[in-house]
């Protein structure tokens, strides 16, 4: 069973906005990123208490917290990154959401030159910092989401699978995005079949290989890319999924920090992922 969820800031960064597009696209779920151009975990109390009360009063619900907790060089102080994730965690009871997005670093220095070849010596760090997260999450009942994206520790298949299967909790699982695959020249299907096993979360988004150096700046509607979304999806149906599916489209392009498709395109991405759901045999829910 898959429940469509959205991450509502490519929409617009006003929440009404979001709410208003989403509701027409017949989705209840937003990933919470940011609102007012301004990322969840800067938002004060005041803020998320009205951002709250309109979620309520709309009869919607998060799917996840959809932090950059992890989008950050592997060797920058640790401490105060993990108060930075103490609110997010925060931030599920809030919300009443089980679920945070996370990241396993940049490079040291966020190095843009930093050659893949050499993550293996920063690989214990890495290992170190996500259990840790990962114990105070299980602590908490909150499960967290590893998105692979382009340019941290887990972004290839491999590094994927060696993450989750060395950390081995329950509350670290993956989330799979085939874009993030295809844009960083991995193999999508690849990184399917390596991470199905940890896979409990879905980010919808497509792209042609290449990424920005292959002068493929934005992504494209679900199907029409090369990251292969319905062999993950037929994987999914077999394996039972009952979990999200987060719209993340980035038709007009999408970069660190966010992307923006905008409220006219949204609706199309949501039909095209909803047409690969059918022709797939997922049902949702």
């Amino acid at each position: 069973m898959f429940t469509l969820s959205a991450f509502a800031d490519e929409i617009s960064p006003d929440p009404r906005e979001q709410i208003a597009v989403l509701k027409s696209c017949r989705v209840r779920f937003i990933e919470f990123r940011s609102i007012y151009k301004t990322n969840v975990l800067a938002l004060s109390d005041e803020q998320i208490k009205e951002f709250k009360k309109l979620l309520d009063d709309e009869g919607f619900g998060l799917s996840a917290i959809g932090s950059p907790i992890g989008k950050v060089a592997i060797d920058t102080d640790f401490n105060e990154h993990l108060d930075k994730f103490k609110r997010a965690i925060e931030l599920c009871g809030v919300f009443g959401t089980r679920g945070i997005r996370v990241f396993s670093y940049y490079p040291p220095g966020n190095d843009p030159n930093f050659d893949r070849a050499n993550w293996p010596k920063y690989r214990d760090e890495v290992i170190r910092r996500m259990r840790t997260k990962a114990e105070l999450a299980a602590k908490s009942n909150v499960v967290l989401f590893h998105e692979n994206e382009h340019r941290i520790y887990g972004d290839t298949p491999d590094r994927v699978a060696d993450l989750l299967s060395t950390v081995n909790s329950p509350a670290l699982r993956a989330a799979y995005d085939a874009a993030n695959y295809t844009y960083g020249n991995c193999d999508p299907v690849e990184g399917w079949e390596k991470t199905k096993a940890f896979t409990a979360h879905l980010h919808i988004k497509d792209w042609k290989r290449g990424g920005h150096a292959a002068g493929h700046e934005y992504g494209v509607i679900a199907g029409t890319g090369d990251g292969n979304i319905a062999h993950s999806i037929k994987g999914a149906v077999a394996m039972g999924y009952k979990g999200y599916a987060v719209l993340e489209p980035h038709l007009r392009g999408g970069g660190p920090t966010g992307g923006i498709t905008g409220p006219d395109l949204f609706p199309y991405a949501v039909e095209a992922f909803r047409a690969i759901l059918q022709k797939c045999g997922g049902k949702e829910g």
